[in-house]
Parts: C-alpha cells; structure tokens; sequence
C-alpha cells in the first residue's frame, strides 16, 4: 500500500509540475486553457475554476493543457441558424443557446444571417419576437456557448494559441520539461538541507554500530589530525588511507573536545568490484547549510542530466537496449524498491524521475513538447508557420508510435518483473 502511494504521489507531482509549467506560461500569455489535466481517459474528478477545467482522468500516463485554438473547436453559425441569445448589463451577447431554447424563457431567438465570433466579434441575424429589420448583436469576449446544457466559453482568436508570437509559444512549450527541471532542483535542496550536505574536513561522521570505528571507540565528530604518523588535511585522506589498508591496524591520532588522543582501528576487509578494500563504518562529514544545499541542489541537478544523456546516447549506439527501458510498471517496481530505503531515496528517485521526464519530453519526437519546439525552429528559420494540418498529423503519428513503444516497454516490464 506504501508503494502504490508513493507511486501515485510521484506521478501526480512530476506531471502535475509539468502541466503547470504549461498552463503559467499560457495564461501568462494571454491563451485561453479550457482544461489542466493529469492522465488521459474517462475523468475521474472534475473542477471548474475561472476559465480553466481541473481533470484528473482515469489513466496514469501523462496529462495536458488544453488550450484554445490547438483543436478545431470555434462554433460555427451558420445562415439560417435558429439561436437563442442572453445578453450581460452592456447589452452584449454573453450567451448563445445553440439547442433546448426552451430551457431558457427569457433568451431572444434570431435567425443567423451572419456570424463572427473569432475575430470581429458579432451576430448579425433577424429576431424573431420583433418586425424588425436585420440587427447586429456584439458578442462579448466571454461569452459561453450552450449545447445540451453545456456551457463553453468562446475563444476569441486573439485567446487562441496560434495568434501568439514565436517566443510566447516556445515558451508556452518549453516551460513543461523546464519545470521537471526546477521541481528536481528544489527537491535536491530540501534533501541536501535535511541530511546535510557532504563536507571534506578531516572530520567523522555518523559511525555505524557494528564497524571497527565503533568497537575501537571512536565517536562522531573526531577530528582526524594523522594515520601512522602521516598528516591528514582532507576527508578524501582519511578514506584513501582506510581503504588501502583492509586488516592493517591503523593509528588515528584525533582531537575530541580540544584534547588530542590516540587510538588503534584496524579496517575490516570488504571485496567491492573485485578489489579488496578496508572500511572502518564512519561515514562523511556533513554541515546543514542553506548556501550548501542549494550548491548541491545545482550539483545534483546537473550530475544526473549528465548521466541521462549518456544513457541516451547508449541506446543511440546501442550499448543500451530497448528492452532496458522501463515503462509505468517498472517504475512502479523500481518505486517498490525505493520505498524501503527510506523518504530521503524516495525523494531523490522522484528528482531523477523529474529529470528524465523533463528531457525526453525535450527530444525533437513528434507529439511530444520537444517536436513542437522543433516546428517552431523551422517557422523561426522559414519565416511562417507549417501548415496547421500537416503539422497536427506528424504529431498524430508521432503520438501513435509513442502509444506502440509504450505497449512493447509495458510488456517487457511485466517479463521481467512478474513472469
């Protein structure tokens, strides 16, 4: 129960910064986001704040924001349409009743002559309950649509993704994968403050109960002034020393509370990798630092980016297999192993998760935020856009392919972990 808690919460939080990221930036940019979603299918929970839709959907593998213009959703009144309209204190239309008119006693019904509801903004048409000529109705920026009971708010084409700049849109993409980014960072810093952050004085950490440290008493917070005679400076000295000596008696020549003393440790031998090297069971000094933890955060951060790409570029050369690749079921056994180690690896699991989400959702793969970004370079390059259309079924099969690649890596998780 643990782990499918721990799952759920990772999962929620990395595409839930995703998803954030995207809709921040849209609506920063003035686009109309009719939904933020986490998972896709049959919604599970649903809550309408201001313009934007809140979804959670039933399945587990990734979420969107829908924002207005990327889908072919703008109403079209035709001529000779038979609409019902409700107007706001300005006498501008805030609501087109397209069906069910009778729900509605008090809506004025006018047959469309003619209609703009994207750019310039009007219903021209003939009431019905007047002999009257042709009127013309502005239509407010807000207003609503409603089929079968359902409101919809209209996007105005200035609302819309595609009446964007170039920058405002890239931004609007980008902004997803960089705030997997900025979650890890964060998460980095807050397990760094509370653990601590590795120093390299010539310090002891925490001592183990059952290492040689312990039965030869030593104490957390020795410091470590020469081995045999030879002066230490570092850290790094005092583990070089140890390990090179496996079942040598080594004389540790320490202050503890300002008064120097002398004590024997001999390293009990461990094979790691095949080499035999000694341990004492004393771990690093550590100093809880705000100015070191976000070093580390920084550090972190970068460390595993670095180990990610180098992993890409395995799989590219094919030192790294595709049947090494792991979907939402190996996560979620990967996730099982981790939960037993403790929330400080929970945490840094979900930071190398946020990582890698973040860059593949930056790879130039169609469907994903790296392909539209690769559509906006060449629109930078050529001076327009692609053609919506051709454009919109690249991404198509892109996310089809995706869908297929996602079935053959769940297929080989479920070999590998439950077969």
């Amino acid at each position: 129960m643990t782990t499918v808690i721990a799952f759920i919460v990772i999962f929620g939080a990395l595409v839930f910064f995703h998803e954030l990221g995207h809709l921040i930036f849209a609506k920063r940019a003035g686009i109309l986001c009719r939904e933020f979603a986490i998972g896709f299918g049959p919604k599970v929970f649903s809550h309408k704040k201001g313009e934007t839709t809140y979804t959670i959907r039933l399945l587990p593998i990734g979420g969107f924001v829908r924002m207005a213009g990327e889908d072919p959703e703008v109403v079209e009144l035709k001529p000779g349409y038979r609409i019902g309209l409700l107007f706001d204190q300005d006498n501008n239309v805030n609501k087109i009743i397209l069906n069910n008119k009778e729900k509605y006693p008090n809506c004025r019904i006018v047959e469309v002559e003619h209609a703009d509801i994207e750019h310039k903004l009007f219903i021209k048409g003939y009431p019905e309950d007047e002999e009257e000529s042709l009127q013309t109705f502005p239509v407010s920026p807000t207003a609503v649509t409603i089929e079968n009971g359902i409101e919809t708010q209209l996007a105005p084409y200035d609302r819309q993704f595609a009446s964007k700049t170039l920058p405002q849109r890239t931004m609007a993409i980008f902004a997803g994968p960089m705030m997997n980014f900025v979650l890890a960072f964060f998460l980095f810093i807050i397990i760094a403050f509370l653990q601590g952050v590795p120093t390299n004085e010539p310090k002891l950490g925490e001592i183990t109960p059952d290492g040689a440290a312990n039965a030869a008493g030593l104490l957390q917070g020795d410091i470590v002034n020469s081995i045999n005679g030879a002066e230490i400076s570092s850290w790094s000295d005092v583990v070089e020393i140890i390990r090179e000596n496996p079942n040598e008696e080594l004389d540790f020549s320490i202050t503890r509370d300002g008064k120097d003393q002398e004590i024997s440790v001999t390293p009990k031998e461990q094979t790691v990798e095949g080499d035999k090297i000694g341990l004492i069971g004393v771990y690093s000094p550590i100093e809880k630092s705000p100015l070191k933890a976000i070093t580390a955060g920084f550090t972190e951060t970068y460390f595993w980016t670095k180990q990610i790409f180098v992993m890409l570029g395995q799989l590219v050369t094919g030192q790294f297999s595709i049947d090494m690749l792991s979907g939402p079921v190996g996560i979620y056994a990967s996730t099982d192993t981790v939960v037993q180690s403790g929330i400080y690896y929970v945490m840094k699991w979900a930071a190398i998760l946020s990582i890698n989400l973040g860059i593949m959702n930056l790879l130039p793969i169609p469907a994903l935020d790296g392909g539209r970004l690769m559509f906006f370079a060449v629109e930078a390059v050529r001076g327009k856009p692609i053609d919506r259309h051709k454009e919109g079924m690249v991404h198509f099969i892109g996310f089809a392919l995706l869908m297929l690649l996602m079935l053959v890596v769940t297929w080989n998780d479920i070999q590998r972990f439950f077969l």
